[in-house]
């Protein structure tokens, strides 16, 4: 599959999203990275696991100097295992679904990740519960017939994996700005469900 071909599969699949800016360039790295994947005969249930893995090793390693770079394996894998689905033709509900699951519960070890380095757990378990609705309210908003939540807030995935790099890098020199970081995160992610809710109740209603 060409590149080209590859950027019009996403859209179609993404409710004919526009492939530009930094959509773009992730695709791009994403399409560079899955390549030798497909042609080792990785598949993408495989990667999903493999992030996982990763986010069960960041949490028994959460004090080590690699913890950064586990949270970014842990990242990759679960940000390419859609492009390689694409790439390999290998697309189907049930890898959906699994992705959906699997993202939630290595979600759980990020956070446990951020517990073991010090947050405050009531703190994590607000932003647990605040992420947690916000991702069930879009997969609802699906079930209802919505092709998308077409609203991009200020703690998506990869924002709320940034905290928790921040965090890691932080602790690992040992500079104490972990509250601050957690309150940081709960307050953007109290204002993203405040903006997924709001938009689902004016194209829902």
């Amino acid at each position: 599959m060409k590149q080209q071909d590859f950027f019009i599969v996403w859209s179609k699949l993404h409710g004919d999203a526009k492939v530009a800016g930094i959509v773009k360039a992730w695709l791009i790295i994403s399409f560079a990275l899955v390549k030798p994947l497909s042609k080792l005969k990785f598949t993408p249930n495989i990667l999903t696991l493999f992030g996982l893995f990763f986010g069960v090793l960041l949490y028994i390693n959460a004090k080590s100097p690699w913890a950064a770079l586990l949270l970014v394996l842990s990242l990759t894998c679960d940000g390419i295992d859609g492009s390689l689905a694409i790439l390999t033709s290998k697309f189907s509900k049930w890898g959906a679904l699994l992705d959906s699951t699997v993202d939630r519960i290595t979600e759980v070890f990020w956070l446990l990740t951020l517990y073991k380095i010090g947050a405050d757990i009531k703190l994590l378990l607000a932003i647990a519960v605040f992420a947690s609705v916000q991702e069930y309210l879009r997969a609802r908003a699906g079930g209802l017939g919505m092709p998308q939540v077409g609203v991009v807030t200020f703690a998506e995935r990869p924002v709320r994996a940034s905290f928790i790099f921040i965090a890691l890098v932080a602790s690992a020199v040992d500079i104490a700005i972990i509250p601050q970081i957690v309150i940081l995160w709960l307050l953007l992610q109290v204002i993203s469900f405040l903006m997924v809710t709001r938009f689902l109740f004016l194209n829902l209603r």
